[in-house]
């Protein structure tokens, strides 16, 4: 359930290039949440592996988490067979 969790925040990661050459990645509305790297996709990688520790953090502090895309959380309904 966490892997979901990671890859619908991961779609909301903003890049930019900065004057080094080095990628910034951050997640708006997750704060603390970022990396740096010197290409998109080790930058990508670094923040998922950021993000992994931080979603971890947070539910052993029983924090709350920001609200993401609650669908992907489906529910199917129950039904005892007697």
């Amino acid at each position: 359930m966490l892997d979901k969790h990671i890859h619908e925040v991961i779609k909301k990661t903003t890049y930019k290039k900065l004057e080094n050459g080095v990628w910034y990645a951050e997640i708006p509305g997750f704060v603390g949440v970022w990396s740096t790297d010197t290409s998109v996709e080790e930058c990508r990688d670094e923040l998922i592996d950021v993000l992994d520790e931080w979603l971890i953090l947070k539910l052993k502090d029983n924090d709350p988490l920001p609200v993401v895309n609650v669908s992907i959380y489906k529910i199917k309904p129950f039904l005892a067979i007697v």
